[in-house]
C-alpha cells in the first residue's frame, strides 16, 4: 500500500457501515493482507497512532469494530484491506462492572456491553512476572478485555467462597477469581 493515511481513511469508512453501534462482520471478510499501520494498543487501552495517542473515542470505537485477532496477529480489516497492528496486552479494557439480577454486566473502553456467561467467560490466571492476578474477560469472537484492578477488586468484593475459591456468577455460570488466601 502507498499511502498508510489512504488505508486509516479506508478503516475509518468500512467501519462506519456499521448500523448504528452494530458490529461489521469482519469474520467474513478475507481481503489480502496490505502490510502494516503503525497503530498500537497500549498495555492501558491507550490506541496510539504514529507514536501519539488517538484522541477522538469514536475513531477508536470505529477501530475497535474492524479489529480481529487471526493467527498472525491483530488486524483492522475491511472488505478490501487487511492491516496489521501491535497489541501489547490485550486489545481491550474492561473499565465497569454492574450486577443486572444474576448477571454480571461488563463495560470496556471502547463502548462494548459484555454479560459473562459460557460464551462471554471471566479467566484469571497469573501474571508469571509479577504473581498478580490477570483477569480477563471474552467479548467477540477471539477478543479479550483486561478486566481493570478496580473493577477485578469490585468481583472479589462481590464474589462468595466455594471450597477455598472465590466465585462469582453470572449466566447461569460459575467463574473462579482465585483462591483464598
Amino acid at each position: 500500500m502507498d499511502n498508510p493515511k489512504s488505508g486509516l481513511n479506508a478503516v475509518a469508512e468500512a467501519a462506519k457501515q456499521a448500523p448504528g453501534r452494530g458490529l461489521p462482520p469482519v469474520h467474513l471478510w478475507h481481503p489480502e493482507h496490505c502490510g502494516e499501520i503503525d497503530i498500537v494498543i497500549r498495555a492501558d487501552g491507550v490506541w496510539m497512532h504514529e507514536g501519539s495517542p488517538i484522541g477522538r473515542k469514536e475513531l477508536v470505537r470505529l477501530f475497535s469494530t474492524v479489529l480481529r485477532k487471526d493467527p498472525d496477529g491483530y488486524h483492522l480489516v475491511t472488505p478490501v484491506e487487511k492491516l496489521k497492528i501491535q497489541v501489547e496486552d490485550l486489545p481491550f479494557q474492561a473499565v465497569a462492572v454492574t450486577r443486572n439480577g444474576d448477571d454480571l454486566m461488563f463495560m470496556t473502553d471502547v463502548g462494548d456491553e459484555v454479560r459473562a456467561s459460557e460464551a462471554d467467560s471471566i479467566v484469571v490466571e497469573t501474571d508469571p512476572t509479577t504473581g498478580e492476578p490477570a483477569p480477563r474477560i471474552h467479548v467477540r469472537r477471539d477478543l479479550w478485555a483486561r478486566i481493570a484492578r478496580s473493577v477485578f477488586y469490585e468481583l472479589v468484593e462481590m464474589a462468595e467462597e466455594v471450597d477455598g475459591w472465590l466465585v462469582v456468577r453470572s449466566g447461569g455460570q460459575v467463574f473462579s477469581l482465585g483462591a483464598v488466601m
